[in-house]
């Protein structure tokens, strides 16, 4: 029985984007059997340390893969470690009459595309090398010249496909034009390795960009040349900015790397790609082989998704409030982690819950909570200036009679002082934080604990600043 078989097939040019992770998503929830290539035929441009950097964010996310790379090292899944076998077919395609050495200069193309296009037709490629003979060819190469390999495309034929988001595609042979397979430096193009690289592999499906679907009958026309067997191609509507343009750096896009860092949880990040032009019934967090449970073909979107900043974030503060406590503990840091006491350790990972959606914010509080020096707040340090000194004594005496008792405390202080609503918080949460926003007393005053309660009462608030 056939199983659904799909790959990511990244170039390591640099660090992985929103829109290559939700590539590689769709990929991973589509797929039975998933795996991942890296695609560096660009020497030039390829390293190593984007391919570590793909490997860690691909793991970060949660996402694992039957077949491809485990570490950084070229092998069968580079397709730097496969010239030899693109090799062999390029002289396949040459013996067959269906591949041809091409020498025009890239100025000659410039110049016809731009004669082309002022004409208002296609710019594809004239021919001018596609019926060079064998003589022609010799003294070019005896020039030192070096060609690059054109496919001949066959002339007065349709390529018909039926891309499984878009549905039924037709393109005209006659204006695709011979493309280039072969650079003239040696190195395979996309087009060429990309579709051989699948065909040998096994790939039965391929969800891609719908920059990509201009590629898609070349390919195919490379394919069926060669006899080899074509898998069915998918093409995703493009990630657009707020702006409405496609999504780039300019207008929000971020690399996964850069997400990580500013401590956006894993979870969050894939719910949210998850969501970006495909929809699901359920607006909670959901694991990854629940998204694969739900993921539909039918259900991916037409229409170009809009990055939104803050739906990501609406997605991380989902993901802090239901990751398990020893996810979240991790998520903390090593710097946070240091200053939390053991005990306080559960109590606090409540307060973070429901108060903090990044790490930076939890340092804030955890500094308050648990270090004798806090910052003071503009607006507590007036309210306190506001307060008279009987309420805090009042305070502190409460404090004194309810050490492990927030609700008594609170009803003491409120029959002594006789104040209630915001006059009685405020000028309290100023007393015991600094600021007057954050979370409830209850928590702050059991995490503070009796000594650090009543030292910050009976201090004046200038001691603190």
């Amino acid at each position: 029985m056939r199983y659904i078989k799909t790959r990511f097939a990244p170039s390591p040019t640099g660090l992985i984007h929103l829109g290559n992770a939700r590539t590689a998503l769709f990929n991973r929830f589509f797929g039975e059997v998933f795996g991942v290539r890296i695609e560096d035929t660009d020497q030039s441009r390829s390293r190593l340390e984007f391919v570590e950097a793909l490997l860690e964010d691909l793991t970060w996310l949660g996402l694992e893969w039957e077949f491809g790379p485990t570490v950084a090292i070229p092998n069968e899944y580079f397709q730097s470690q496969r010239i030899a076998i693109y090799a062999r077919y390029y002289s396949r395609l040459e013996e067959n009459g269906l591949a041809y050495p091409c020498f025009c200069t890239a100025e000659e193309l410039a110049l016809t595309r731009k004669v082309q296009l002022s004409q208002g037709l296609p710019p594809k490629y004239s021919g001018k090398c596609a019926h060079l003979g064998p003589n022609e060819i010799a003294q070019k190469l005896a020039q030192g010249l070096k060609p690059a390999l054109r496919f001949r495309v066959p002339t007065g034929q349709t390529v018909a496909f039926e891309d499984l988001i878009r549905g039924p595609q037709r393109f005209a042979t006659d204006t695709i034009g011979d493309f280039i397979i072969r650079r003239a430096d040696g190195t395979p193009s996309f087009f060429f390795c990309n579709a051989i690289d699948d065909a040998l592999m096994g790939i039965t499906h391929v969800l891609r960009g719908e920059d990509h679907l201009a590629n898609t009958p070349r390919q195919l026309l490379i394919l069926q040349a060669l006899d080899l067997p074509a898998p069915r191609y998918g093409h995703i509507s493009l990630i657009l900015g707020e702006d409405g343009a496609p999504l780039s750096k300019r207008n929000g896009s971020v690399s996964i790397k850069e997400l990580r860092e500013k401590g956006y949880l894993p979870q969050a990040v894939v719910n949210f790609l998850a969501r970006l032009g495909h929809s699901y019934a359920e607006e909670k967090i959901l694991s990854i082989p629940e998204l694969t449970t739900n993921f539909r073909l039918e259900k991916v979107h037409l229409a170009p998704a809009r990055f939104d900043p803050k739906q990501l974030d609406f997605w991380q503060t989902l993901a802090v409030r239901t990751v398990s406590d020893e996810d979240l503990w991790d998520w903390l840091g090593k710097a946070i982690r240091a200053l939390i006491p053991p005990a306080a350790q559960d109590q606090f990972l409540t307060l973070v819950r429901s108060n903090c959606t990044f790490p930076n914010q939890a340092k804030i509080w955890a500094e308050i909570l648990f270090c004798d020096s806090y910052p003071i707040t503009e607006a507590a340090q007036k309210v306190l200036v506001q307060t008279p000194p009987d309420f805090l004594r009042l305070a502190l005496e409460a404090a004194y009679l309810h050490p492990e008792n927030y609700s008594g405390f609170i009803t003491a202080l409120r029959v002594h002082s006789g104040r209630r609503g915001k006059e009685l918080f405020e000028p309290l949460r100023a007393a015991l934080t600094g600021r007057l926003d954050g979370p409830e007393l209850g928590q702050i005053y059991a995490l503070l604990g009796p000594k650090r309660v009543s030292r910050r009462l009976a201090e004046p608030i200038t001691d603190s600043c």
